[in-house]
């Protein structure tokens, strides 16, 4: 089964098995079970809830200041795909951040290249791979292999971009095909991505939103319901639809795009990201006393994620006041976290996440 969330049908098929809501788990109560090894994270739900007027106060704000940005990044990336692939397009975008982005950059492939695109959402899941249903029924559809761009938001430590190129080479050997691999994002802060449109960590304005940015969907879910034919699953919050900004974000972002002149930036230095990742990780790990490298979230786009959804220990800011950071100073004063300011941090922002053995 497939279905578009809140967005229109042309624009996203989402291959994901819709879920009844069961019993959520507490951010607290994951943080524990994840940390102690009980269960993993793609096995639990916390709750969404309706962001803050204040909150949401900080989004419109981001978007007025930062959506032309994040078209002009869209338009990028669309030029890039279009210039290495021939033929139709199949978009394949990581649910859910990068959804949004696979929306707009399919409809600019069709509408200002010319292309013949077609977009599907799927899930993949660190440490447990792709959605190998999910592929199967897209190249059931008629897709050649060839024609499928894997697309997401950004990289923080690269972990997805080395899981997908593990498990797609995996699907590729088994299945007797030759899917390409690389990830493609509109910010590649770690340097792992196949192809990018900026190196540079901002405020993409749909990390700083969960579901109502995403179609509605929840973030994907692999538990004991999902058969090994299944698409992996996901919750559909109707009731968030008075929130929703899904679809007039998206819209808005292509009418940017479509005005604006597409740039080709440099060759972006990704063995400098790389190696100014893995140097910011060792020392952040000795200066905090983190031994686990998963509770340490780089880059605005990660950062965001853990104040909200996982047990912030510190946010951690290279210039308190900024615009980009403004909405993650409202969450750590909503959740009382403590933040700390770095004016060598190599990001706008990092987020620690609490370890369970804290208590």
């Amino acid at each position: 089964m497939s279905f578009s969330g809140s967005y229109r049908s042309e624009d996203v098929r989402f291959l994901l098995t819709p879920l009844q809501a069961r019993e959520f788990t507490s951010v607290v109560e994951k943080e524990r079970l994840i940390q102690s090894g009980q269960r993993h994270y793609s096995q639990m739900l916390s709750p969404e809830s309706a962001p803050s007027t204040r909150y949401m106060a900080v989004f419109d704000e981001a978007c007025r200041a930062n959506n032309a940005r994040m078209a002009a990044d869209c338009l990028q990336l669309a030029a890039l795909i279009a210039a290495r692939r021939s033929g139709a397009i199949t978009l394949v975008s990581l649910a859910r951040a990068g959804t949004p982005v696979g929306v707009v950059v399919a409809r600019l492939l069709r509408e200002r290249f010319g292309r013949e695109a077609v977009h599907y959402s799927v899930s993949i899941v660190r440490d447990r791979g792709i959605d190998r249903a999910a592929l199967r029924h897209i190249l059931a559809q008629g897709h050649a292999a060839e024609s499928i761009v894997f697309v997401d938001g950004w990289t923080g430590k690269g972990a997805i971009a080395r899981e997908l190129a593990l498990s797609v080479s995996a699907f590729n050997a088994t299945e007797g095909c030759a899917i390409d691999n690389g990830l493609h994002v509109l910010s590649d802060l770690a340097g792992a991505a196949a192809c990018a449109a900026s190196g540079e960590d901002y405020l993409i304005p749909s990390s700083i939103l969960n579901a109502t940015v995403s179609g509605l969907v929840s973030r994907t879910v692999l538990d004991e319901r999902i058969g090994p034919d299944d698409f992996h699953g996901c919750v559909y919050y109707a009731e968030l639809a008075p929130h929703d900004q899904s679809q007039r974000f998206a819209d808005a972002l292509v009418e940017l795009a479509i005005r604006a002149a597409p740039a080709f930036a440099a060759p972006l230095d990704a063995k400098g990201a790389a190696q100014r990742s893995r140097a910011y990780l060792a020392g952040a790990m000795a200066r905090y006393g983190v031994a686990d490298v998963n509770l340490i979230k780089p880059g605005i786009g990660e950062a965001t994620r853990v104040l909200l959804r996982r047990v912030p220990r510190l946010l951690v800011l290279r210039q308190p006041g900024a615009p980009d950071v403004a909405h993650l100073e409202v969450l750590a004063e909503e959740k009382q976290v403590p933040v700390e300011i770095d004016p060598d941090l190599p990001y706008h922002a990092v987020s620690l996440i609490r370890s369970a053995s804290d208590g």
